[in-house]
């Protein structure tokens, strides 16, 4: 049993995720902004915990996140303001990657998405800011010390979970349910072979467990 803080807690794949682990006898803290949404965490057998990851420093957020064994990030500020997708999906995923180690965490898995870091969006674009905060963030990721995995999830739909998906280097975007988003994501935090990977993924053919294992 492992416990396992997920940042962006009410989101559609971050609920899903809690649920999932939480079925699989983990200890479960999703990190929420909003009080009301508490009702929403428990019912997934989670522990909501009320922390602003767009507002805490780097200590503060380590203190929130100390005496985890893993860090899921699956936040994100939903575009519609630039400044504040930099805010959220860059600034303060760094903060979160720098306050792991500090809390004594080394596993550390980033929901991104299928093109992050290849999109070459015009600045005039209002995806532009969302593509170049995960590049970004991605990209910081990368350059630390954490056994990080970067799951890079097709277009997100609401359909039932499959258990089965695509990836590798034959992949191309495609749909994918939100809730097999999470049971990669589940299934990464246990395969310590998928540290150092971007793992693109869409639904598909292959179990979830056999097409992770077949990852070079």
């Amino acid at each position: 049993m492992s416990r396992i803080a997920i940042i962006g807690g009410h989101g559609k794949v971050a609920l899903h995720l809690a649920r999932i682990l939480s079925g699989q006898g983990h200890q479960v803290s999703s990190l929420i902004r909003k009080p009301e949404q508490v009702p929403d965490i428990e019912a997934t057998g989670a522990t909501a915990v009320i922390a602003d990851v767009e507002h805490l420093t780097t200590a503060e957020l380590a203190d929130v996140l100390r005496g985890h064994d893993a860090v899921v990030w699956s936040a994100g500020a939903g575009g519609g303001n630039p400044a504040r997708t930099y805010a959220v999906d860059q600034d303060a995923a760094i903060r979160s990657m720098d306050a792991a180690p500090q809390a004594g965490i080394r596993r550390y898995i980033m929901v991104s998405y299928f093109t992050a870091g290849t999109d070459r969006v015009p600045e005039d674009d209002s995806f532009y800011p969302y593509a170049q905060a995960k590049a970004a963030a991605d990209e910081y990721l990368r350059g630390t010390d954490l056994d990080w995995t970067i799951l890079g999830p097709g277009r997100l739909t609401l359909e039932p979970a499959t258990g089965r998906i695509e990836t590798g280097a034959a992949a191309e975007k495609g749909d994918i349910s939100r809730e097999d988003v999470a049971q990669v994501a589940a299934a990464v935090l246990d395969r310590p072979d998928t540290t150092g990977k971007f793992i693109a993924f869409n639904n598909g053919p292959t179990p979830i467990d056999e097409a992770l294992a077949s990852l070079r």
